[in-house]
C-alpha cells in the first residue's frame, strides 16, 4: 500500500506521525511519500519540502506568500500523480490541502480522506461545501463531528483524539516538580496564556489581575506557568509583578524530552489552571485538573464571532462531556474579578470540584481512552477507504 500525506502543521504532524505508526503496524511493507515535520519523517517519509512552509496565519501574512504557496500546491499534486499512491491523507491545514484535493480531482480518481473534521459545530456550518465532491471521507476527532459531516453528504468516522494516549506523569514526578521549584505544599496554579504572541500580549494583564484579586484571598498561592519556545521571552516579560513568585518553564535550549517531561509534571503537581481556551482544556481533563477558561480578543473579532457562534460554550471538556462545569469568561466577560472569584471556588474541595473532575472523566472515556490508539483507528480507516479491507 502507497499512502501519500500531507500536514502543514505541527499538530498535523503528531497526527501524521501517530496514523503512520498505525499503518506499519497493519502493512509493515506500506510507503510514503508527501509533505510533513519531522515526527513524520521519523516514520519513514521524506518531505517534498520544509512543512514550516506551510505554517503561515493570517491574511497579513499569508498574502506576500500566496506565489510560493500556489507554486508548492501545484509540485505537491505533481507529486501526487507521479507517487502512484493508493491514499491521499490530508491531515488539518484545510487552506492548503483542500486546494491540493480540488486541483488533483480535476486530474485523478485517488481516494482522498481528511483527518481532522472542520468544527462547523461551533461556526460557519458551510465550510463542508468546500469538501463535497474532493474528499472522500472524513475523520473526525471528537465523537459528535460525525453527524455533522455526515449530514453535508460526507462519510466520516470518528477515530478518537490524540489527547487519550498522551503518556501522564506519575505522581513521583510531580513531587519532585513541586521539590525542585520549591513550591513545597503551596496550591499551584497552572497558568496558560497561550502559545501565540497576540495571545500572550492581549491576555498576560487579565491573567496578571485576577491572579492579584485570587492572591489577595489566598496569598499562599505559587504560580506555574509553562510557556512555548517562540513567546517564552515574552512570557518573562508579561509576568514580571505577578504574585505567586511565578515559575517559568522555559523549553528553549532544552531537550525536546525533558522539555515535555517537565510540562507534563507541571500538570500533574497542578491544583488548578487558568488556562486560554482552546485544546489545552482537554490536556487539563485528561490530568485530572480543574480550570478555569478566558479568553479575549479585538473589539471586531468579539462582534464577529458572536455573530458567528453556534453554540453556548467553546470549551471542550464541556462540549464532549454535555456539561457545562468549566466556568469560561469570553470577550465582554473576560473580567478579572469574577476569573479571580471562579478559580477561588475550583481551588476548594467542594461540588464545583467534583463536578469538574466528573467531566474530565466522561470527556475521556468519549474521546476513546481505553480504546485502540487514536493512530492505528485512524490507519485503520485509511486501509479501508484505500481498498486494502483485508488490512483492517
Amino acid at each position: 500500500m502507497k499512502v501519500y500525506l500531507i500536514a502543514g502543521e505541527p499538530s498535523g504532524d503528531k497526527l501524521g506521525g501517530a496514523l503512520m505508526e498505525g499503518l506499519k503496524q497493519l502493512n509493515p511493507n506500506v510507503r510514503f511519500q508527501g509533505v510533513g515535520g519531522p515526527l513524520m519523517e521519523a516514520q519513514g517519509m521524506t518531505s517534498l519540502f520544509p512543512m514550516d512552509e506551510l505554517s503561515v496565519m493570517g491574511l497579513a501574512e499569508v498574502l506576500p506568500k500566496l506565489r510560493g504557496l500556489f507554486k508548492r500546491r501545484d509540485e505537491t499534486v505533481e507529486d501526487i500523480i507521479g507517487s502512484g499512491a493508493d491514499v491521499v491523507v490530508t491531515i488539518d491545514s484545510p487552506d492548503f490541502c483542500l486546494r491540493v484535493l480540488r486541483k488533483l480531482r480535476e486530474l485523478s480518481a485517488v481516494p482522498t480522506v481528511h483527518y481532522v473534521a472542520p468544527s462547523v459545530w461551533a461556526w460557519r456550518p458551510k465550510r463542508t461545501e468546500r469538501m463535497i465532491g474532493i474528499v472522500d471521507h472524513v475523520m473526525a476527532l471528537l465523537p459528535f463531528e460525525p453527524p455533522y459531516m455526515e449530514g453535508a453528504g460526507l462519510p466520516c468516522d470518528f477515530v478518537g483524539h490524540p489527547v487519550v494516549a498522551e503518556p501522564l506523569a506519575e505522581a513521583s514526578d510531580a513531587s519532585a516538580f513541586r521539590a525542585i521549584h520549591g513550591l513545597n505544599d503551596a496550591p499551584v496554579i497552572l497558568t496558560l496564556p497561550g502559545s501565540r504572541r497576540g495571545e500572550v500580549s492581549r491576555l498576560a494583564g487579565i491573567f496578571g489581575e485576577s491572579l492579584h484579586k485570587l492572591a489577595a484571598q489566598r496569598p499562599d498561592i505559587r504560580v506555574v506557568v509553562p510557556a512555548a519556545a517562540p513567546v517564552a521571552g515574552l512570557v518573562y516579560e508579561q509576568t514580571r509583578g505577578w504574585p505567586g513568585q511565578p515559575v517559568i518553564l522555559d523549553p528553549r535550549g532544552m531537550n525536546p524530552d525533558e522539555a515535555i517531561a517537565e510540562k507534563r509534571a507541571a500538570f500533574a503537581a497542578a491544583d488548578v489552571a487558568l488556562a486560554a481556551s482552546g485544546t489545552v482544556s482537554l490536556e487539563l481533563a485528561a490530568n485530572t485538573v480543574p480550570m478555569v477558561i478566558a479568553y479575549d480578543m479585538n473589539w471586531f473579532s468579539r462582534k464577529l464571532i458572536r455573530a458567528m457562534l453556534q453554540i453556548d460554550t467553546v470549551t471542550l471538556v464541556n462540549l464532549v462531556s454535555e456539561t457545562r462545569t468549566v466556568p469560561e469568561f469570553l470577550g465582554d466577560a473576560c473580567k478579572p474579578v469574577d476569573i479571580a472569584r471562579a478559580l477561588e471556588q475550583v481551588l476548594k474541595p467542594g461540588p464545583e470540584r467534583s463536578a469538574q473532575a466528573a467531566a474530565a472523566e466522561i470527556t475521556m472515556e468519549r474521546l476513546g481512552r481505553g480504546d485502540e490508539p487514536p493512530g492505528l483507528r485512524a490507519a485503520k480507516v485509511v486501509a479501508r477507504v484505500a481498498g486494502f479491507e483485508d488490512q483492517v
